[in-house]
């Protein structure tokens, strides 16, 4: 966003008009609803660098606070962190969400030790209502040390096309390490959306970030409740048949995201998290039957919906956040598997790995599973399966629930006998004998048989059974935080 730098009638730059937290916080809540908590920094120059506020969101209680990047750059001081720690007590209070906006350079130099105290009671006060109340984080401009760690620390981060979250800037890093690198490369949206996962949303401008972190806010301050009664397989004649999303071969890859908002109320409702780190696999959240819900789903266009090392730990994240709000959840499966590999195993698949197994076995929100192609070997589990604790299983009639696939496992279970065929006659005979092993062994049929899937379910009924499946399960929640993994 370029901003003009002249000065207003009042001697304030119309930059510094905009970056004023008093703007930018009557943009995020409902008009006329603002109700300014820290009435003293309004007076003279804020030298708290910190402005707080209640209000609302959609008719639904906000707290909010915003730093001010006209004063000192935003950093903050002892009295300005203990302004946040009390917008958040208020938040906790209340039970309703706290958006924090942030355009700070951290803790205030001039402040001295004070500062990293009131920083660290800030953080405090984040993790103690962590899985409590829905924390949000909109980052405008740069977001320096504690100021960094602040948006780390919450649920969501929507980031605009001038935030920046760092640890240490440029010149620190290039004294420090000798590399050269600017604002944007080191901590920009494209950093932290691609490369780090640290950042859920990013926006073009301040004002679509400010969007977002209200969209973000009122998904999880009202989110609803189950209307069964509702949803028939023939409610809605003009819905797009799910399956129809899908490729004919089996083989061929598809981006699952259509598929995913054609089972949501509306295109709308959903907002997709993390697009582009780890995009193996999807989560996000939007309406279903009118409750909010969380959606996790293997993605086929990249990396086949392998799971692997980042993806096993963004769902693991986004799975404990979800049972931590009390937020239901809808698990679309379609996985060959866990992607194998040198660089997974030393990335940490294991461990990733064993937190998203973590996540779904400890969870205790409603949570029910889709697999629409197929769910081999360690995946099927780990994609909230029946033995981890799922409320229901739902298959599509073509589904394939197995150890591994299909010819794969005729790889292994006759290599002898395929090996001493001549050539031309091997394929054929590999084929044949994974069609077997398909029938027998990987058919939706044999998995409903053994009670990994509760029912076959066609297509076109899908919306319908999810629904009446999460309304019919307890409506509970986690105790537990939504630590940063």
């Amino acid at each position: 966003m370029h901003m003009s730098t002249a000065v207003s009638p009042g001697g304030i730059s119309q930059e510094a008009d905009v970056r004023a937290p008093i703007r930018r916080l009557t943009r995020l809540l409902d008009p006329d609803s603002l109700t300014v908590l820290n009435r003293e920094s309004l007076r003279g120059q804020n030298l708290e660098g910190v402005l707080t506020a209640a209000g609302l969101v959609d008719g639904a209680p906000a707290v909010a606070f915003c730093t001010d990047a006209t004063a000192m750059g935003g950093s903050l001081d002892f009295a300005g962190a203990c302004d946040i720690v009390a917008a958040i007590g208020m938040a906790e209070r209340r039970r309703c969400p706290v958006i924090g906006v942030w355009h700070s350079g951290g803790a205030r130099l001039t402040d001295g030790l004070r500062s990293l105290d009131g920083a660290g009671r800030m953080f405090a006060a984040m993790t103690r209502v962590s899985g409590v109340i829905p924390q949000i984080s909109v980052v405008l401009g740069p977001a320096a040390g504690a100021a960094a760690y602040g948006p780390a620390l919450t649920d969501l981060v929507v980031m605009s096309d001038t935030g920046r979250m760092f640890v240490t800037g440029p010149d620190v890093v290039r004294s420090v390490t000798g590399e050269s690198i600017d604002q944007a490369g080191l901590g920009g949206p494209e950093a932290h959306e691609r490369r780090s996962g640290v950042v859920h949303v990013t926006c073009d401008t301040d004002q679509d970030a400010l969007a977002y972190g209200r969209q973000l806010a009122v998904l999880l301050a009202r989110p609803g409740s189950f209307h069964p009664d509702t949803e028939s397989s023939n409610a809605e004649p003009s819905r797009t048949d799910p399956r129809s999303l899908l490729p004919q071969s089996r083989r061929r890859a598809y981006d699952v995201r259509p598929l995913v908002r054609t089972l949501m109320d509306d295109d709308a409702s959903f907002v997709e998290l993390q697009p582009r780190w780890a995009p193996n696999i999807i989560v996000g959240l939007g309406r279903l039957g009118r409750r909010v819900v969380g959606v996790i789903a293997n993605n086929p266009l990249r990396k086949g919906g392998c799971l692997d090392s980042l993806s096993a730990e963004k769902g693991a994240r986004f799975v404990r956040m979800c049972d931590s709000l009390g937020v239901p959840m809808i698990v679309v499966v379609d996985t060959p598997g866990y992607l194998p590999g040198v660089a997974q195993e030393w990335n940490g698949v294991v461990r990733r790995g064993a937190k998203l197994l973590h996540a779904f076995a400890e969870s205790v929100v409603p949570r029910v599973t889709l697999i629409t192609r197929k769910a081999y070997g360690g995946a099927f589990i780990a994609m909230n399966s029946r033995a981890l604790g799922a409320n229901a299983v739902f298959a599509w009639p073509e589904a394939e629930i197995a150890v591994m696939g299909a010819e794969a496992a005729v790889g292994v279970l006759y290599r002898k006998e395929l090996a001493v065929l001549p050539e031309h006659e091997r394929e054929r005979a590999r084929a044949d004998l994974a069609e077997r092993h398909r029938r027998s062994e990987g058919g939706v049929d044999r998995a409903v048989e053994s009670g990994v899937v509760d029912e076959v379910v066609a297509p076109r009924d899908t919306r319908r059974r999810l629904v009446e499946a999460l309304a019919a399960a307890p409506g509970t929640r986690g105790r537990h935080s939504n630590i940063p993994l």
